[in-house]
């Protein structure tokens, strides 16, 4: 094996290499999961990751459970240490990833509630002033919907992105995907590059860029999509993740095509699509009796 090294320059080394295929916000999140891991080891005397085992592990999650910390969040804590034991597997350190031998608790499968179709349709159509920062915002919200982009997905969209009836996107782990632009979106978009150099600065290529004329941020996205439902009064709190859920399963009513929602998404595996939206199991359930042989109900002339 090779020399092992101080586990804070190994937790550095990893970080900076996961870096540069996962998002910033993934990084930081990793980041103060290995602190907490790293504050774990040193109690037990420990500034290693060769000391690293599925007994030591178990013992950090537990506690972690203990102290309060939610299954999603030891979810993560697990996955952050499994990541950097295979960092540590391929430089030598470790022989093998213990994390791969600890579970932790399962996650609650709860989907966020979709817009209603009626009302987000209403609250689209609103009227506005016409504005740069108005027509900025019709744009974000017409882009969400229409695509089903994830935050960090339309934060990052540069003007080259855009092509005539299609956006590319750059998804979780640097996955491209190229994804349609409906109509009323393609409409929006038009209205806001034709007024985005009121408000964008020299050579900035951001797409959506806010009042000092540079690339406008996660969390003001955030804040702006919550302002404007107050302000043409939707009923209830709207973020990007709650826009992106509505076009999934609305998509998925009228097409019954998980297939392809899987495919826009940009969902590695189906499995996170079948949980991600809302099927309409009534659907499922008469196609079934209807084209399933077992499953058909005999009629009353129907002879053994």
């Amino acid at each position: 094996m090779a020399e092992p090294t101080r586990l804070g320059d190994q937790m550095a080394a990893y970080l900076a290499a996961l870096a540069r295929t996962a998002s910033p916000a993934t990084v930081a999140a990793y980041r103060r999961d290995l602190a907490a891991l790293g504050d774990f080891l040193a109690d037990q005397g420990l500034d290693d990751g060769a000391a690293l085992d599925a007994a030591l592990l178990r013992r950090f999650l537990g506690g972690e459970r203990a102290r309060g910390l939610a299954p999603r969040s030891l979810a993560r804590r697990r996955a952050a240490i499994s990541g950097f034991a295979d960092h540590l597997r391929a430089a030598g350190v470790l022989d093998h990833n213990p994390a791969s031998l600890v579970r932790t608790p399962r996650l609650p499968r709860d989907l966020p509630r979709p817009v209603d179709v009626d009302a987000l349709a209403r609250f689209l159509d609103t009227p506005h002033d016409g504005s740069p920062l108005a027509c900025r915002d019709q744009a974000m919200l017409e882009l969400f919907y229409s695509s089903g982009l994830r935050l960090a997905e339309l934060a990052a969209l540069a003007l080259g992105d855009l092509q005539p009836q299609r956006v590319r996107v750059l998804g979780k782990g640097g996955k491209p995907r190229q994804v349609p632009v409906g109509r009323r979106a393609r409409a929006a978009l038009e209205a806001w590059l034709g007024v985005r150099g009121a408000l964008a600065g020299d050579g900035e290529t951001a797409l959506f860029v806010g009042v000092r004329g540079a690339r406008l941020g996660h969390r003001a996205i955030q804040q702006r999509l919550a302002t404007l439902a107050r302000q043409r009064g939707l009923a209830e709190h709207l973020h990007p993740h709650r826009l992106r859920h509505s076009f999934a399963s609305h998509l998925l009513e009228s097409s019954q095509d998980l297939r392809a929602v899987q495919e826009l998404l940009g969902h590695a595996n189906l499995a996170t699509t079948q949980v991600y939206t809302r099927l309409d199991w009534q659907h499922l359930a008469a196609s079934y009796d209807a084209a399933h042989p077992r499953a058909r109900r005999r009629r009353p002339d129907d002879s053994d």
